[in-house]
This record gives structure tokens, C-alpha cells and sequence, in this order.
């Protein structure tokens, strides 16, 4: 906005021109009364001071009734000699039969005997009715009053003549003009003077307004400051009070606005949840940072604009149309194709006014990739255990429908058969029970006995179980394999759940025998890093595929699942004993190369002791 105006297109240039033109508008119109009335009333006088007395024209009208025509025209010359008035151009008696017996003109004495050709005295000796008009001379530019005036014998009242009276206006009208300038003048004086004195008050009047308009702009332009001086208690003091008390409320709408605006911004930037806006084309006016995250752009200024069905790659099953009006609230968008991998759940709301107008739609971004993955586990697993529950199941009702039939009486069948569904009904059991632990674990319900152990010691007591095992075997038929032992020197002390370790231990050194070749070498180490104990155990097996290293401790999983099954392995011991490293607070990953056998890793997190902060416990005891 100009805050400059010229001096024309300011307002106190307006009143004061409004001032002058009514003042010019008055003066004009009472100038044309007065001047009108002055030219009427000085006419009259004008023809009042050039009328010839009664005694004149009865005289005149007794001299045009004599018989003696030339005694006759001799005393009206001399009456008409008489008349001393010098505003009377020219007096001229004519008879009744239209022929000048005399005039007052000396330079027109040609004229007298003969016959007028004046139409206004022919039609006032016809009518019997005086006539008056106004001429305009052109050969002299002179204007003059004629009067014609019949003259009647007092004897009988018939029309004896006329007298023809011609006075000019020039001295009239002169003076009417020379009042009119001085009027005129005048009137411009006080045009001028008006003019000056309408700036200056009309300037008193605006510079409130002034102050008021500055205060606006001010306003306009964020500044709050100022207030307008209250210099009275009029329409303009008031007005000046107003504006005064609209800056403050503006200035503390503004404050609220910035204040909800930030807290907002604030909400928006730190919600866990994208949001988008958009208006009610359906293009993108608001985006917060986990939008742009879940989407996958680094700035907003990417999606401003766009409209949301091209931002969410939606524009094939949807329309704005269709988001606007409601009819899709809610909808899962897999963003996999655009390389985020994330599954995310869109909630549509359109932002409607109290009229019931949609000025735009808010959408919210839910990321549910963890939900859904949980859901499509959830499902695998209750497949995966359902079909690992049917097959003993459908093996121990095989066997126990044919012990039925009459196999229970074979000596040498019957044992056999029943040997089936102990080892099947066993490993139902294990089964079950191993879901039990991982679902106690899942909820948080599983208990850990904490202590210091000795870690060298318990994985050297866990190893001489397995050789023993070796030793005590004496079916030749039985797998033969050896166990090396590189551990530190060093007692590495870390707090553990004693029965729990073990547990994950056996599941390990299982599945390396298991997979291990005859005669194969397991490998143990341990070690320790700077705030961690390592501990590994190696295999000779065929190893593990890398397309499914990502999935070896997921539940049910099974890399050779016939000859785990076959083994008796129920695939969830990887599981437990991931969950239960976890819960030390340890990690647990492997390394394999197909072909050339596997390599498992345990971390768990070691805090060093010295001797002396053992005595001081033991002092403390």
C-alpha cells in the first residue's frame, strides 16, 4: 500500500474542493438572482423615469385633432422641444392615418409628412394598446427600449395617433455590468480566501484521519506501537479511540494466532503420526517432518502444491472427488513400490466450515509396517504350529488306529508302534512347552535368576556334558565328532540367568551336531572386548543359505525341514535362545557359508572387576 498520496488525492483536498465548488454553486446562483433582479428593477426605474407626463400626450393628442395640419405640427415640435429628459433618444408623433407629424430627432426632421413603416405603431393605432420592446442596434451595437403609446381625444376616446418613444439601455446595462464585475470580484475574492481557509480547517478536520490512516498501515504492516492521539470527544475523537482499542485487540489476535500457530507447528513437527493438508482441490498447502519421512522426501517444497492422490500414488483407485466428499476414510498404502518399505494407513477427514462448505482435506499417515508384520506372523505362526501339531498328531492316529485293528497283538509290531507315539507325544510335549516359554517371554512374565558366573567355567561345564556324552556312546552307529575349546585365561564374571544360558547353549551345540558331519570338529571360543564377552561355536554342516540367514531365529523355521523334523526338532530353539539373549541384554547372530558349515555368536555385556572391589564386598559382608 502507497503511503504517499499527492496533495490532489488526499481527502483534505477533496473537502476543501467540495467547500469551494458548493461556495461557487451559492455565489452562482445567487449572483444570477441578483443580477437578474438588479437588471429587472433598474429597467423599471428606467421606464419610469422616460415616461412623458399625462399633460404631454394630451396635449399631443388635442394638436393631432386640430384641422390646421401645419399649425399643428408646428406646436407639436414645440411641445416635443419641451421635453427635457436625456435618456429619450427620439419621441415621434404619428397620426392616425400612419404619417409623422413630428420628432424630436433633429437629424431625422426628413422623416415628418411622411408615412411610418413601423409595424409596432401601425398595430397600436389598429389595437388601440400601448407596445414596448427591446432592440438591439447592430450598425451601432447599441440596445434601446422602445414604447408605443396611442393617443386618444379626450372628446370622443378614438385614437387620434401614437406617440413613438425610443430611449436607449446603454447606461443601464452599464451599470448593471459594472456592479455585476464588482460583484464578480468579490465573489472571486472570497472564492480565493474561502479556498485557503477550507485547507486550513479541512486540514484540522483529516489530520486525525491522517494519523489514524498511518496507524492502519502501521498495523498492516505488524508494527503495534503507535496510538492515535484522542484530541476530542466527536466522531473523529471516537473514531480515534476505536482504532486505538482495534491495534490492541489486533495486536493480542495476532499474538494468540502466532502462539497457536507455533504450538501447532510444534504439535505437527513432533507427532508421531504424518499429517498432510490440503485445499479443496486437493493440493498439498501442510506437511509436517514425519510425513516427509514416511514419504520419503527431504523437502516439503517437493510436495507443496502436488495434489495428494499423485503424493500417495493413489490416482489409479481414487479421485480428490471421492476423498473430499468422504467416501474413502481410510485405506493401507504399501509404499514398497517406491522403495520405503513401509506400510502405512491413511485417514482422510475433510475440513468443513459451520456452513457446511469442504475447504480442504486433512490426512493422516499411521506407519503400520510393524502392526502388519506382526499380523502376518501372528497368522504364520498359527499356521506353522497347526501344521506342526498336525503331522505327530496325524502319525500317533495312524499308529494308534493300526495297534486298534489288531497290531497291539503282534509282539514284535506292537512295541514299535507304541515307540512311535512316545517319541511323537514327546515331542508334542517339547513343542508345547517351548511355546509356552516363548509366549511367557513375549508378554514379559518370564522371571530371570540373576547372578554373577563365572563364564569360563559354566561354558567348559556345559561342553564336558557333550563329552561325556561322546565317551558313554557305544552304538557304532551313533555320530563321533570332536569339540575344541580356544577360551581367555582370564575369569570373565557376567551376570546371567545360569539355567537359561545353559539352555541356549544346548540348542546351539544341538543343532551343530545335528547338522555336523561324522567325525566333524565343533569349534567353541570365548573371549572378551572391551565391554563384552564373546563366546561362538563353530560347525562343519552344510551350512546356511544366505537368502535365509535374516530368518534362522524365526519361529518354525527350518533350513532342511525333513531332516529336522526327522531329528525330532521342533524349529523353535533358535527362537528361544534369541529371545532369552535378548533378555540378558545380550545379541545373537550367526555367520555361515553354504557348503562349509555355520558359525554362531553370543554377546553379553561384561563390566570388569578388580580384586580390590571384590574385597571390599566381602568386607561389606
Amino acid at each position: 500500500m502507497n503511503s504517499k498520496l499527492k496533495f490532489y488525492q488526499s481527502i483534505r483536498f477533496k473537502i476543501a474542493l467540495v467547500f469551494v465548488l458548493i461556495l461557487m454553486l451559492t455565489l452562482e446562483c445567487v449572483g444570477a438572482v441578483f443580477v437578474r433582479q438588479l437588471e429587472h428593477q433598474n429597467l423599471n426605474t428606467f421606464k419610469q423615469t422616460i415616461e412623458l407626463p399625462s399633460y404631454v400626450d394630451n396635449s399631443l393628442a388635442e394638436q393631432l385633432s386640430r384641422s390646421n395640419t401645419k399649425k399643428a405640427n408646428k406646436q407639436i415640435n414645440q411641445i416635443l422641444s419641451e421635453v427635457n429628459n436625456n435618456n429619450i433618444s427620439e419621441i415621434r408623433v404619428v397620426d392616425s392615418k400612419s404619417i409623422v407629424r413630428g420628432t424630436s430627432n433633429a437629424d431625422n426632421r426628413s422623416a415628418i409628412g411622411q408615412k411610418t413603416t413601423d409595424q409596432a405603431i401601425k398595430a397600436t393605432l389598429l389595437n388601440n394598446r400601448s407596445h414596448t420592446e427591446n432592440l438591439y442596434d447592430n450598425s451601432n451595437h447599441t440596445r434601446y427600449y422602445v414604447n408605443v403609446i396611442p393617443l386618444v381625444d379626450n372628446s370622443n376616446n378614438n385614437v387620434v395617433g401614437a406617440v413613438y418613444l425610443r430611449a436607449s439601455l446603454e447606461s443601464v446595462y452599464s451599470n448593471i455590468n459594472n456592479i455585476t464585475l464588482v460583484y464578480l470580484s468579490a465573489a472571486m475574492i472570497t472564492i480565493v480566501l474561502s479556498l485557503i481557509l477550507a485547507i486550513i480547517i479541512s486540514q484540522e478536520i483529516t489530520r486525525p484521519i491522517e494519523e489514524m490512516r498511518k496507524q492502519t498501515l502501521r498495523i498492516a504492516r505488524g508494527d503495534y506501537s503507535g496510538q492515535v492521539k484522542v484530541l476530542g470527544n466527536d466522531e473523529l475523537g471516537q473514531l480515534a479511540g476505536a482504532v486505538n482499542n482495534l491495534s490492541v485487540r489486533v495486536e493480542e489476535a495476532q499474538e494468540s494466532s502466532d502462539s497457536e500457530r507455533r504450538r501447532l507447528d510444534s504439535i505437527l513437527s513432533h507427532m508421531s503420526d504424518g499429517v498432510l493438508a490440503t485445499d479443496r482441490r486437493g493440493n498439498v498447502t501442510i506437511v509436517n517432518n514425519m510425513a516427509l519421512q514416511l514419504l520419503g522426501v527431504e523437502n516439503e517444497d517437493d510436495l507443496i502444491g502436488k495434489s495428494i492422490i499423485d503424493v500417495l500414488d493413489i490416482r489409479h483407485d481414487y479421485t480428490v472427488r471421492q476423498l473430499v466428499n468422504g467416501e474413502q476414510r481410510e485405506m493401507i498404502i504399501d509404499m514398497s513400490n517406491s522403495g520405503n518399505n513401509l506400510i502405512l494407513n491413511a485417514y482422510f477427514s475433510p475440513i468443513q466450515r459451520e456452513s457446511g462448505f469442504v475447504s480442504g482435506l486433512v490426512c493422516v499417515l499411521h506407519d503400520v509396517t510393524s502392526q502388519q508384520k506382526e499380523e502376518r506372523e501372528r497368522k504364520q505362526f498359527v499356521s506353522n504350529v497347526s501344521h506342526e501339531l498336525r503331522t505327530p498328531l496325524t502319525s500317533v492316529r495312524s499308529y494308534v488306529e493300526a495297534l486298534s485293528d489288531g497290531a497291539w497283538q503282534d509282539k514284535e509290531i506292537a512295541p514299535k508302534f507304541l515307540k512311535v507315539v512316545q517319541d511323537e507325544t514327546d515331542r508334542m510335549i517339547r513343542m508345547i512347552n517351548d511355546l509356552l516359554s516363548l509366549s511367557r517371554m513375549d508378554a514379559g512374565t518370564t522371571k530371570l535368576n540373576l547372578e554373577y558366573v563365572n563364564i569360563n567355567e559354566l561354558f567348559n561345564y556345559i561342553l564336558d556334558r557333550f563329552d561325556m556324552i561322546i565317551k558313554k556312546e557305544e552304538d557304532p552307529k551313533k555320530k563321533k565328532y570332536t569339540i575344541e575349546r580356544y577360551f581367555t585365561k582370564k575369569d570373565l564374571w557376567v551376570e546371567i540367568d545360569t539355567d537359561k544360558f545353559t539352555q541356549v547353549i544346548d540348542n546351539i551345540m544341538n543343532n551343530a551336531i545335528k547338522y555336523s558331519p561324522d567325525g566333524g570338529v565343533i569349534t567353541t571360543r570365548l573371549l572378551e572386548t572391551h565391554n563384552h564377552v564373546i563366546l561362538s561355536i563353530s560347525d562343519q554342516g552344510l551350512g546356511i543359505p544366505r537368502k535365509d540367514l535374516g530368518r534362522i531365529f524365526d519361529r518354525f523355521f527350518r533350513v532342511d525341514k525333513a531332516r529336522s523334523r526327522k531329528q525330532g526338532g521342533t524349529g523353535l530353539g533358535l527362537a528361544i535362545s534369541k529371545e532369552v539373549i535378548n533378555m540378558l541384554g545380550g545379541q545373537i547372530w550367526v555367520d555361515s557359508v553354504e557348503g562349509k558349515g555355520s558359525t554362531f555368536y553370543i554377546s553379553l555385556p561384561y563390566v570388569p572387576y578388580e580384586e580390590e572391589d571384590w574385597d571390599d564386598e566381602e568386607t561389606e559382608k
